[in-house]
Protein backbone atom coordinates (compact mmCIF):
# COMPACT_ATOMS: atom_id res chain seq x y z
CA UNK A 1 0.00 0.00 0.00
CA UNK A 2 2.08 2.95 -1.20
CA UNK A 3 1.54 6.35 0.35
CA UNK A 4 2.73 9.86 -0.43
CA UNK A 5 6.00 9.24 1.41
CA UNK A 6 6.71 5.75 0.09
CA UNK A 7 8.44 5.31 -3.26
CA UNK A 8 7.96 2.29 -5.49
CA UNK A 9 10.63 -0.37 -5.71
CA UNK A 10 11.45 0.69 -9.27
CA UNK A 11 11.93 4.34 -8.22
CA UNK A 12 14.19 3.25 -5.38
CA UNK A 13 16.20 1.04 -7.70
CA UNK A 14 16.51 3.77 -10.35
CA UNK A 15 17.74 6.28 -7.76
CA UNK A 16 20.10 3.72 -6.17
CA UNK A 17 18.68 4.08 -2.66
CA UNK A 18 20.38 1.54 -0.36
CA UNK A 19 18.13 -1.17 1.03
CA UNK A 20 18.67 0.04 4.60
CA UNK A 21 17.07 3.40 3.74
CA UNK A 22 13.97 1.97 2.02
CA UNK A 23 11.29 2.73 4.58
CA UNK A 24 8.05 4.72 4.71
CA UNK A 25 9.99 7.98 4.17
CA UNK A 26 11.82 6.80 1.07
CA UNK A 27 9.96 9.10 -1.35
CA UNK A 28 11.28 12.10 0.59
CA UNK A 29 14.84 10.79 0.47
CA UNK A 30 15.02 10.74 -3.34
CA UNK A 31 14.65 14.53 -3.85
CA UNK A 32 16.92 15.15 -0.86
CA UNK A 33 19.71 13.04 -2.35
CA UNK A 34 19.18 14.66 -5.77
CA UNK A 35 19.51 18.12 -4.22
CA UNK A 36 22.58 17.06 -2.26
CA UNK A 37 24.30 15.78 -5.40
CA UNK A 38 23.46 18.93 -7.36
CA UNK A 39 24.82 21.20 -4.62
CA UNK A 40 27.87 19.01 -3.87
CA UNK A 41 26.63 18.26 -0.31
CA UNK A 42 26.90 21.86 0.89
CA UNK A 43 25.46 21.84 4.43
CA UNK A 44 23.48 25.08 4.04
CA UNK A 45 21.67 23.87 0.93
CA UNK A 46 18.63 21.56 0.71
CA UNK A 47 17.30 22.61 4.12
CA UNK A 48 13.63 22.21 3.19
CA UNK A 49 14.12 18.70 1.83
CA UNK A 50 16.30 17.67 4.78
CA UNK A 51 13.89 18.94 7.41
CA UNK A 52 10.93 17.30 5.69
CA UNK A 53 12.76 13.97 5.55
CA UNK A 54 13.98 14.21 9.16
CA UNK A 55 10.47 15.05 10.38
CA UNK A 56 9.12 11.96 8.63
CA UNK A 57 11.85 9.73 10.09
CA UNK A 58 11.24 11.13 13.58
CA UNK A 59 7.48 10.55 13.30
CA UNK A 60 8.18 6.98 12.16
CA UNK A 61 10.48 6.47 15.15
CA UNK A 62 7.81 7.80 17.53
CA UNK A 63 5.17 5.49 16.07
CA UNK A 64 7.43 2.46 16.54
CA UNK A 65 8.24 3.56 20.08
CA UNK A 66 4.57 4.08 20.96
CA UNK A 67 3.66 0.62 19.61
CA UNK A 68 6.46 -0.96 21.64
CA UNK A 69 5.35 0.89 24.80
CA UNK A 70 1.74 -0.20 24.33
CA UNK A 71 2.87 -3.84 24.04
CA UNK A 72 4.89 -3.50 27.25
CA UNK A 73 1.92 -1.92 29.07
CA UNK A 74 -0.37 -4.68 27.84
CA UNK A 75 2.05 -7.36 29.07
CA UNK A 76 2.31 -5.66 32.49
CA UNK A 77 -1.48 -5.48 32.72
CA UNK A 78 -1.79 -9.18 31.89
CA UNK A 79 0.86 -10.05 34.49
CA UNK A 80 -0.96 -7.96 37.11
CA UNK A 81 -4.20 -9.86 36.44
CA UNK A 82 -2.54 -13.20 37.13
Amino acid sequence: MPSATTASQQELKDNKVPIAWRDQCSALLIPLNTCRKQTMYLPWECNNERHTYEKCVYALFLMRRMKKMSKIRLQKAEEAEE
